[in-house]
């Protein structure tokens, strides 16, 4: 008898997945747009999506469709900060000194857009190895720019990493979504090939970020909220794995309305756990 590696629930998820990842290879050859990015959105905020390792493909693409889907209706950009050479997964994954480089180029562009939109909010998105990159631009921000909060999709940085400085330079803090199930790429993977920051172990995308004791506990338990993937996730697309954290309907349901709500609060991170709607009248616009 052969037995599945692969959760129940999994594996035909990773093959779509997979497909439309050749699919969109293949498409960007055609060249790419930013389709929620205009004079009028831009007028009400910011969202940046930073793309994982693989670079832009359907997989990051389907979190700006899913953010517009969920109501958001201000500008949502992906931005591609990954290697061009071909094969280059490694290299996105563990050139640190490039990788800050691009971090610190994203800052400029965020305060480039606080200035020509003077008190729009802007929020950075990252997914699995995006995430580090919104922490590390975040930190980088001076301090009269601060952004409006950080959202991280299954982030592929250590569970250690000392998230201070990010949440200092974030209004709302950091919203992190975490699966005991992403076992491949955030345990296996991040064990054999490291996690951005170096480190060889699960990332926090799999075992949450690790909170500190002392004076610095308050801050993490006012401005760190993490979500636990559950079971109730499963309906709207996300299976608990890594390919599937960034699924349209699951960023429709459950991320874009913390780009909607007027704060971040622990009564927030409850009503996620229990699967519930953050808006009062929820209108995402979901896709079967």
């Amino acid at each position: 008898m052969v037995m599945s590696l692969v959760p129940p629930g999994q594996t035909l998820d990773i093959m779509r997945k997979m497909a439309l990842l050749v699919v969109s290879c293949l498409a960007a050859l055609a060249g790419c747009s930013q389709p929620y990015v205009n004079e009028a959105r831009l007028a009400r905020g910011l969202v940046i999506v930073l793309t994982g390792i693989e670079g832009r493909s359907v997989l990051n693409e389907d979190i700006c469709h899913g953010l517009n889907d969920g109501g958001v209706d201000c500008a949502i950009e992906l931005v591609d900060w990954t290697s061009p050479l071909p094969g280059g997964y490694l290299i996105s994954l563990r050139d640190k000194p490039r990788n800050m480089r691009k971090a610190a180029e994203l800052a400029e562009r965020v305060v480039r857009y606080q200035k020509d939109h003077p008190g729009k909010p802007v929020f950075l998105l990252g997914q699995s190895g995006g995430a580090a990159i919104a922490v590390w631009a975040t930190e980088a921000l001076p301090p009269a720019s601060k952004i409006e909060g950080i959202i991280l999709l299954a982030p592929a940085i250590s569970g250690e990493y000392e998230l201070d400085q990010a949440m200092l330079n974030s209004g709302r803090g950091i919203v992190s979504f975490h699966s005991q199930r992403d076992w491949v790429i955030l345990g296996a993977g991040t064990t054999i090939y490291g996690t951005m920051d170096g480190k060889h172990g699960p990332a926090a995308g799999r075992t949450g970020f690790q909170t500190p004791q002392g004076p610095r506990a308050q801050r993490y338990r006012r401005k760190l909220f993490q979500i636990a993937w559950a079971e109730q996730a499963d309906p709207a697309g996300h299976y608990g794995g890594h390919l599937s954290s960034g699924s349209r309907r699951f960023v429709a349901r459950y991320v874009a309305p913390l780009v909607q709500l007027g704060q971040w609060d622990q009564h927030m991170v409850v009503r996620m756990r229990e699967g519930k709607n953050l808006l009062p009248e929820a209108d995402w616009r979901t896709q079967s």
